[in-house]
């Protein structure tokens, strides 16, 4: 056992214990710091203006055994490497991230080798990293793209680039805006399959790795509700309105066989689903219309990122209310059957992005992005913090433990006229 595992499980049996904790502080920072191999390089481009700490923002988290993953986009400039990490069990809590996997495969505007702006990332159960490269430069009215968007996939184990995978024409459009990826194993290793949401485009694009293609769905719910664009975040108010899908989890696989994928817009408050199946048949796109189901609308407002555990569990940032929620997927989506696990009125000011590890720990990274783009960072203050805590913490005394969960007994009307296994459920509770 390691020592970094040692130390989850000393703090997690403590917290079984007391049962009056949940989500533990495990890194902070103020302003973010780069590790350069070369400390007169640093120092070169700190005078320079190649490297601004202040324009740093990390919104991205994965973990693999002792390495963290953290990406930091190139909205602004002076951003040294968009792809990082630190080492889980580092002595200090606000360690340097360290380019990976070195500062050289981290170089703007190189498309073949380099990586521009990175958002999330996911390592897969076969020691591979997924990588998506947007090729940009910038945010909003700024933003350039100098690459084209493309998958990128490493060898966790060598650190070495095994794909690099650029997207058709036809995957994109002059909005697109992918900041979400989700993989889907199948059977083997070759048998996987990258969801990402495209944010601004409104669409859903599906790679598969063993095709080594991709195709583009286009669907309504993919779009913001125009009467859900106002936002007020840690007493600021403005307005995000053109945010579509973002987030997406994954559900275990059904007593069909197949898995659910999960999606809401960021402008909106409702949730919206659709099988795996559909998804990884191409011959499906343009003939999909009815394959996609909305869920209730929620209480909860705006989600970012979301997460589903081997049980069904999903795990939700709230931004509204700075705060993690959770759903039990068996039940039906209801705000009813929405709980929060843990709330921080400080701490937890946008919740960006959230990862299990297979401890069955919950990961949670906050960065105040709002404030960071509509408004400024006190940068004596701590602005970006990483928490975890065991799921089964976080899930005591809330509506997802199984004992809590409110029982629907009439059929779920969102999905009438179609045969819907939801996970763990009997035949009678076939959906028609």
């Amino acid at each position: 056992m390691t020592t970094t595992v040692k130390i989850i499980v000393l703090v997690a049996s403590a917290q079984i214990a007391f049962a009056t904790i949940k989500l533990q502080e495990h890194f902070e920072w103020n302003i973010l710091d780069f590790d350069y191999a070369d400390e007169n390089v640093k120092i070169r481009d700190l005078f320079t203006g190649r490297y601004k700490p202040e324009n740093g923002l990390p919104v991205g988290i994965e973990i693999w055994k002792d390495k963290f993953f953290v990406t930091v986009p190139r909205w602004k400039e002076g951003i040294p490497s968009t792809l990082n990490y630190v080492e889980l069990n580092s002595p200090v809590k606000n360690p340097s991230l360290i380019p990976y996997p070195d500062l050289k495969s981290n170089e703007l505007g190189n498309c073949k080798e380099g990586l521009s702006t990175v958002y999330r990332v996911h390592a897969d159960k076969c020691d591979r990293l997924w990588v998506l490269d947007t090729g940009t430069y910038g945010i909003a009215e700024t933003m350039q793209s100098v690459c084209p968007y493309a998958i990128n996939i490493f060898d966790l184990k060598t650190n070495k680039k095994i794909r690099r995978y650029e997207f058709r024409p036809e995957d994109t459009n002059q909005n697109t805006f992918i900041a979400n990826i989700l993989v889907d194993m199948e059977r083997s290793c070759d048998d996987a399959y990258a969801y990402f949401s495209d944010e601004l485009g409104y669409g859903l694009i599906v790679y598969s790795y063993k095709e080594n293609k991709s195709w583009r769905f286009t669907h309504s719910y993919f779009m913001p509700d125009p009467l859900k664009g106002d936002f007020n975040i840690d007493g600021l108010n403005f307005q995000w309105g053109e945010e579509g899908i973002f987030g997406m989890s994954l559900s275990p696989k059904t007593k069909a066989g197949d898995r659910l994928v999960y999606f809401s817009p960021l402008a909106s408050h409702r949730e919206f689903v659709v099988s795996n199946k559909v998804l990884q048949n191409s011959s499906k796109v343009g003939n999909s219309y009815k394959d996609f189901y909305a869920l209730n609308e929620r209480e909860h407002g705006h989600l970012t990122a979301k997460i589903m555990d081997e049980d069904g569990i999903q795990f939700m940032n709230m931004i509204d209310k700075n705060a993690v929620g959770c759903w039990n997927s068996k039940y039906v989506y209801d705000s009813k059957n929405i709980d929060i696990v843990d709330k921080d009125d400080v701490g937890l000011i946008f919740p960006c992005d959230l990862k299990i590890d297979k401890y069955r720990n919950l990961w949670v990274m906050s960065d105040r992005m709002s404030n960071f783009l509509v408004a400024s960072l006190d940068y004596k203050e701590v602005n970006f913090r990483v928490y975890f805590a065991p799921i089964n913490v976080l899930l005591k005394d809330t509506v997802c433990e199984n004992k809590k969960v409110i029982k629907v007994h009439e059929p779920l009307e969102q999905f009438a006229g179609h045969k819907l296994v939801f996970p763990y459920l009997g035949s009678e509770n076939l959906l028609f």
